[in-house]
Formats: C-alpha cells, sequence, structure tokens
C-alpha cells in the first residue's frame, strides 16, 4: 500500500482486524469502506485464499472495477464470482511489481 501511495494511488484499507494501517483508517468490511468513501476501481486482496470469495462477493456487490489476489492469493472460487459479475480478475500477481516493471522504458 506504501508504495501505491507514493506513486499517487488513494488506497483505502479495509481489515477487520485493524483500525489503522499506515496511519489511515481503515474500515471492518469492504461494503463499509465503499459506503463512506465510494467506489473501488480496484480491490487488492492480501488475505488468505479462503476469505477471497468473499471479498469477491463484495467486489461484485458495491461495483468495484476488477479484483486483484495478490502473491499466494489462489482462489477460483473467487476468480468465478467475481468473473460471473463482470469484474476482470487477477490472480497470484504483486500490483508494485507489476507497476515497476511497467514503468521501466523500453
Amino acid at each position: 500500500m506504501r508504495y501505491l501511495q507514493h506513486h499517487g494511488y488513494e488506497c483505502v484499507p479495509v481489515n477487520p482486524m485493524c483500525r489503522e494501517v499506515l496511519g489511515m483508517r481503515s474500515y471492518r468490511t469492504l461494503e463499509e469502506a465503499s459506503s463512506e468513501t465510494g467506489r473501488f476501481d480496484l480491490v487488492d486482496v492480501f488475505r488468505r485464499p479462503e476469505h477471497a470469495p468473499g471479498i469477491a462477493r463484495s467486489a461484485v456487490a458495491t461495483g468495484a472495477g476488477a479484483l486483484w489476489l495478490q502473491l499466494g492469493v489462489v482462489s477460483w472460487e473467487a476468480a468465478r464470482i467475481a468473473h460471473d459479475g463482470a469484474l476482470p480478475v487477477v490472480i497470484g500477481r504483486c500490483t508494485a511489481m507489476d507497476h515497476r516493471r511497467l514503468r521501466q522504458p523500453g
């Protein structure tokens, strides 16, 4: 999240176990966060794979633009839920690593 913030991305932490992440208010659910901050372009998942299907359902329900499952987060059920909800899905990739790679010249 710090990397994305540094590059100008607005990030809203959602973590049911934390009230604050990197000095920012953390929301307990995606629904709570989106109702207060607006629709998300990207839901970037850093939770264990067994949590991913519920997060995918929330991403679809809140009208998110896409679902991104980070390295080590592989859930074909979550991918199916997002796909069925018309969300693009990325599985097992790191947003920061991909951003760095895409920014490299050439």
